[in-house]
């Protein structure tokens, strides 16, 4: 019985396409060519990844951007026309490396901008040496009296205290 459902769930799987390899990208170029669609797929984004480039995603969209790439370097396109191509269709969003230009810089000098400023924050923190400790802590009227010493006339002053002597005297 178990067989016999294994096989028919296979072939009802078979039939729905849902098992079936995907299909295979179009032919290669050149191996110059090639060199070239590889390369350029290594700048562009999977629309569908989002953190792969079109020639390291294993989805069928980034085969067909792929294919794409391959169809315009076949006519003849520069890698410049080719990633404009994708960007007019896409959007900058689409390239792996955003332009150094604009509003962009914050991407490529906040990094090193961080390092500086940590780098800073650091070496004053060396410069100043170990922070010095209050040796008058319990003379502050902030810092908590001792188990069993006297109150003060502050704590006498707080209500909220005088309600908890209250309730503890019961």
């Amino acid at each position: 019985m178990t067989a016999a459902l294994l096989s028919l769930t296979l072939a009802f799987g078979l039939v729905t396409g849902q098992f079936a390899p995907q299909q295979a990208a179009s032919e290669p170029l050149a191996p110059a060519l090639e060199e070239r669609v590889q390369k350029l797929g290594k700048t562009l984004r999977c629309a569908v990844c989002q953190g792969l480039s079109i020639s390291d995603s294993p989805s069928s969209m980034a085969r067909a951007q792929l294919d794409m790439v391959r169809e315009l370097v076949s006519e003849g396109k520069s890698d410049q026309e080719v990633v404009e191509f994708f960007v007019s269709r896409y959007g900058e969003w689409v390239l792996l490396e955003p332009k150094a230009e604009g509003f962009n810089w914050f991407v490529w000098l906040g990094p090193v901008a961080l390092l500086l400023v940590g780098g800073f924050v650091i070496w004053r923190q060396l410069q100043q040496g170990p922070a010095l400790e209050p040796t008058a802590q319990a003379t502050s009227p902030s810092a908590p009296a001792a188990p069993g010493a006297p109150p003060s006339a502050a704590d006498d002053a707080d209500p909220y205290l005088q309600a908890v002597r209250r309730e503890l005297e019961r």
